[in-house]
């Protein structure tokens, strides 16, 4: 840990990739640069991010991809327009870190790793002049301005020309996005929407019998129906998992912006899901009319239609013993078992978060219209999307703009 400064022209607080790429902007435009991160290292919501493939952009077009950002979809596609995905892919050749488009369209290291992209990162800056200070958590600020660190060596001052905010929303909160911003934004007039569960999973309540079988077990594939809040309807086919009390998993992350947003209008919402996408209602009419003769119905269910295990065990969930047994019912059910959401799970398991400061809160450049010098960037701002690569992309779009407007602004 270097010893902290008195004086600094630009300061970064926060180390992840909108932190970081704010810097690297900054610095780049002949900033003087120093990082301030809360725990020992930076980047570490990066680096568990990438367990299990580092999701770094997606490779759709990009009228498509900007619409992934819903109601901010214009002013995120703003920041894109200065650095879209092909700039990303491209920054991380500069890196010495070539990519790949899998075969859902998501961009991946060729390596599938995070480290390996962060640390040759950090190494850069470091080398580039930029000065990093862990371990110091921010506390707002003094009386006179000063921004208010606490550190192991107890509390230190630090007076910035301008200040990148880049601290993160509300999910993952081991690993620093805790949220305790919004109170010292708010004191100082900020507009902020409380932070809300984004790409989180959300509670049914089922019977001890299917929490205790099959929490955990994959649906795989389904297809999903839902409504949003203004009665619109959406559907998609891909894949989720039963937990232990409710559902997750990315067909669930793809919508929980519009089911927490239609739970909070309503008190509930219902998704409905296909279990069998690859047969017609008539056809599982017609398969489950054959005769059974002595076989139970769920083995009858299993030889005709092929579903068992978790499938037949939501079929029995939601169906009692006459329905279940009733071969119309069951076939419309099959392609269309109702599930009844009560509540996102908490922010803290949630991958992301929404909310955060409002983005009419800030000018063009990112910049605080109420606290001039102060921007903020990355997942802070009141914008959301989808996992896929949407997120870092826009993380990492936003630093940069937070960045290049921080050296414009100490510059004039």
């Amino acid at each position: 840990m270097s010893s902290t400064p008195t004086h600094v022209s630009l300061a970064v607080i926060g180390g992840g990739p909108a932190g970081l790429m704010a810097a690297e902007a900054a610095h780049a435009a002949g900033v003087s640069v120093h990082v301030f991160d809360a725990k020992g290292s930076v980047g570490r919501k990066f680096l568990i991010a990438g367990k299990g493939g580092m999701n770094l952009t997606h490779g759709e077009a990009k009228a498509d991809f900007v619409q992934r950002y819903g109601a901010r979809a214009r002013e995120v596609g703003e920041w894109l327009d200065d650095f879209d995905a092909d700039a990303l892919r491209e920054w991380a050749r500069g890196l010495g870190v070539e990519t790949f488009v899998g075969s859902s369209g998501r961009v991946f290291p060729s390596d599938l790793k995070a480290a390996p992209l962060l640390r040759g990162w950090v190494r850069r800056l470091r080398e580039s002049g930029v000065h990093f200070h862990v371990q110091h958590r921010w506390l707002g600020w003094s009386d006179d301005g000063a921004l208010r660190f606490a550190t192991p060596d107890g509390e230190h001052l630090v007076h910035a020309d301008a200040v990148v905010l880049a601290m993160g929303g509300g999910s993952w909160p081991e690993l620093g996005s805790d949220g305790a911003w919004q109170s010292m934004l708010l004191d100082r007039g900020v507009d902020v929407a409380p932070l809300v569960p984004s790409n989180c999973g959300f509670d049914i309540g089922w019977s001890e019998h299917l929490a205790g079988r099959f929490a955990g077990s994959p649906l795989k594939p389904v297809v999903i129906h839902l409504h949003d809040k203004d009665g619109h309807e959406h559907a998609r086919q891909g894949e989720c998992v039963i937990t232990a009390t409710g559902i997750e998993g990315s067909l669930i992350y793809a919508y929980s912006a519009v089911l927490r947003d239609a739970i909070a209008a309503h008190g509930s919402t219902v998704i409905e899901l296909d279990l069998s996408p690859d047969r017609t209602l008539d056809r599982l009419r017609k398969d489950l009319a054959k005769p059974r003769g002595s076989r139970s119905m769920s083995d009858h269910l299993r030889r005709q239609t092929g579903l068992s295990g978790v499938k037949a065990a939501l079929l029995h969930e939601v169906l009692d013993r006459d329905a279940f047994h009733d071969t119309e019912t069951l076939a419309r059910t099959i392609k269309r078992l109702p599930l009844h959401l009560v509540r996102a799970r908490p922010i803290e398991e949630a991958i992301s978060s929404g909310g955060g400061v409002r983005l009419e809160s800030l000018d063009a450049q990112l910049m605080l219209t109420v606290l001039p010098g102060v921007f903020c960037a990355g997942e802070m701002l009141d914008w959301e999307a989808p996992t896929g690569g949407y997120l870092l992309t826009a993380c990492f779009a936003s630093g940069r703009r937070a960045g290049l407007g921080a050296a414009r602004w100490i510059k004039q």
